[in-house]
């Protein structure tokens, strides 16, 4: 019997079970508000439940106004500094600036040019995978869905360290400054083993240059001529440096302190982060953009007309397009209102790309659709707080115009996240705190046990 055919004879069983499933766990949502859960971990107003203390990152998007909190801007901060003012520093130097925002979020200050040099030399380093892992991890088991590939090789790679479940302060950054230095080769060889195997593309496995950066070398290992361009390789390092540390509440880094507050060992920790960056809802979000998009595109005739474009993003809120989700993707997130800083920072580079590719007009429309959005919202929907373009909304335009595949958009994030996941790992530990425990009020209803021969 084929496993296909297992399944098809119990579909049956297994949907009669799903309904008891359903019909035995659903729970009233006025309970919530009676018991004053906060789903989600978060306030009506988005704002999340207090549960630890960091000095990694700070999300800014309130201010104090004749004593009264007000939103404002969204800015975010990289252990202290603007990250807008890391940007303009690095790239007024004309640097690439992820590893050193990396050295920034694990060691809580700017390194001077010998330690910058030192470091991305341990990273270049370290920018090897085990004999045989490529071909008998990576390229022996193909995967359309690379996240999966990466969770799988994190916790492989468990297997080659000798000394893995120790949670020292040392090994566990040794372990970390390994695994961020290998995830583009997990990413990308990943990607090159599904083109290949389950799409009969051609097989490319280019070994990255020690002398690169981290984008550049993701460039020269995706594309079959290893070429790209100097803007190319900017806005692909400029994404990593937004993508690398968003405080210590976003799912995947609260998955990272929860975990890691167990006292496992750094490779699962970090595949359960890996597991949680892969859901729709985080990092998968950019996917749903580009969809939106590709059926904007098809759909609306005139991308210069302001009312059909909104007639559009209408038809999407009220579930009569796409997914029928009634959502926008890309707008709105559970901490900013006016902006979210890194879609704003993003947006200038998106633009100069557009440009470079012959795609000003499809630049265009985004723009228009960051304009015309929260006004459609805002028109349909009651809303706590202010509604802005996330990060997401620009970056996978971003992505596609670097001609990236869908596949390694979200392993993207994971590459840039796996900086800010280490830090706050390290952070945990170093703090020594206790297991993250929190609690859920039961609300079942007691009962007496009834004998098999008695229930109906």
């Amino acid at each position: 019997m084929t496993k296909d055919n297992h399944y098809s004879e119990n579909t049956t069983t297994i949907q009669k079970l799903a309904d008891l499933c359903v019909a035995n766990g659903q729970i009233n949502p006025e309970l919530y508000t009676k018991y004053d859960v906060k789903r989600g971990l978060r306030d009506i107003n988005g704002k999340g439940v207090l549960a630890g203390l960091t000095e990694i990152s700070e999300i800014r998007q309130n201010k104090i106004v004749d004593g009264k909190t007000v939103p404002c801007e969204g800015k975010l901060f990289y252990r202290g500094i603007n990250v807008e003012d890391l940007i303009a520093g690095f790239m007024k130097d004309g640097r690439f600036g992820f590893e050193e925002v990396t050295y920034l979020l694990l060691f809580g200050r700017l390194p001077n040019k010998e330690q910058l040099k030192e470091f991305e030399a341990l990273l270049a380093e370290y920018r090897t995978l085990p004999t045989n892992f490529v071909r008998d991890i990576i390229l022996k088991a193909p995967s359309g869905d690379i996240m999966n590939v990466l969770a799988r090789g994190v916790l492989t790679l468990y297997s080659y360290d000798s000394n893995a479940n120790d949670i020292s302060i040392e090994n566990v950054l040794r372990q970390c400054l390994q695994l961020i230095a290998v995830f583009p080769m997990l990413s990308v060889y990943g990607y090159q083993s599904y083109s290949h195997y389950l799409e009969n593309k051609s097989l490319f496995i280019h070994s990255p240059d020690p002398k690169l950066s981290t984008a550049e070398n993701i460039l020269l290992m995706l594309r079959p001529d290893s070429k790209y361009t100097a803007l190319e390789a900017k806005v692909l390092d400029l994404a990593l440096v937004l993508h690398a540390e968003h405080g210590g509440g976003n799912n995947s880094t609260f998955t990272t302190h929860v975990v890691t507050s167990s006292g496992t060992d750094t490779y699962s920790t970090i595949a359960a982060a890996l597991s949680s960056l892969k859901g729709p809802k985080h990092g998968g979000a950019n996917i749903k953009v580009v969809q939106m998009f590709d059926d904007i595109k098809e759909h609306v005739k005139d991308w210069k007309d302001d009312e059909e474009i909104s007639a559009y993003l209408s038809k999407l809120l009220n579930k009569e397009a796409l997914d029928r989700a009634g959502l926008i993707y890309g707008m709105g997130h559970a901490v900013y209102s006016i902006s979210d800083p890194r879609a704003v920072v993003l947006r200038s580079f998106v633009e100069s790309l557009s440009k470079e590719k012959h795609v000003e007009e499809e630049y265009d429309l985004y723009s228009r659709i960051e304009r015309l959005a929260p006004e459609v919202i805002g028109a349909q929907r009651k809303i706590y707080k202010g509604v802005s373009a996330n990060v997401d909304f620009y970056s996978g335009f971003a992505y596609r115009m670097l001609d990236l595949p869908c596949e390694l958009y979200t392993p993207i994030f994971a590459i840039a996240r796996i900086t800010g996941w280490s830090a706050h790992r390290l952070e945990e530990l170093i703090n020594a705190g206790k297991i993250i425990r929190p609690a859920y009020m039961s609300i079942s209803k007691e009962q007496a046990y009834l004998p098999l021969n008695d229930r109906t």
